[in-house]
């Protein structure tokens, strides 16, 4: 069973191997992350855990049962009490379940563990798979935005009914 695991040092060549093998799969539904993101990984990695150990942002993989990253899920803008939520699942482990899992993990990570009470989210129109999470996890749309020159979806979802997470969460985060 996969674990959702609080980003860490020891998963960064886990953490660019899944980035490098799945670049093209996701370009095709966001933006490509560009060759800077690549060129300068370890800069990327360390503002990365710079803005988590702020409380600004809460970043996480999702880690298959070999320790490689089948996904990540992240929590941005962390502030009154809400969040933005971000997602992507590697190309091999897509449409079995695995997003839609983990972003219910998230919500009662988001809710218990950082004392959140609000996700928000967006998705591109033409990206019926990440709409389809969405909804499968008590998303609603509130509202459409341009994501990046094409039609978008705004979600939301508060976390007040979020019951106690099925799976496991390795290096449990505490609320800042």
């Amino acid at each position: 069973m996969p674990e959702i695991q609080l980003l860490r040092p020891d998963h960064a060549d886990a953490l660019l191997t899944f980035e490098r093998e799945n670049r093209a799969y996701f370009a095709a539904a966001v933006p490509d992350r560009g060759d800077a993101f690549f060129a300068r990984f370890d800069e990327q990695l360390s503002a990365l855990f710079a803005e988590q150990d702020s409380g600004e942002c809460y970043f996480h993989v999702v880690v298959g049962a070999e320790g490689e990253v089948l996904g990540r899920i992240n929590l941005y803008d962390v502030a009154d009490g809400g969040a933005d939520l971000g997602y992507r699942i590697a190309e091999r482990a897509a449409g079995r379940g695995l997003a839609t899992w983990a972003v219910r993990e998230m919500c009662g990570i988001a809710a218990r563990g950082y004392g959140l009470t609000v996700l928000r989210a967006a998705s591109r129109e033409d990206n019926l798979a990440s709409r389809a999470v969405l909804v499968r996890t008590g998303f609603t749309v509130v509202g459409a935005r341009e994501l990046d020159g094409h039609p978008g979806l705004e979600y939301l979802r508060g976390l007040a009914d979020v019951t106690a997470p099925a799976g496991a969460l390795g290096d449990e985060p505490r609320a800042r």
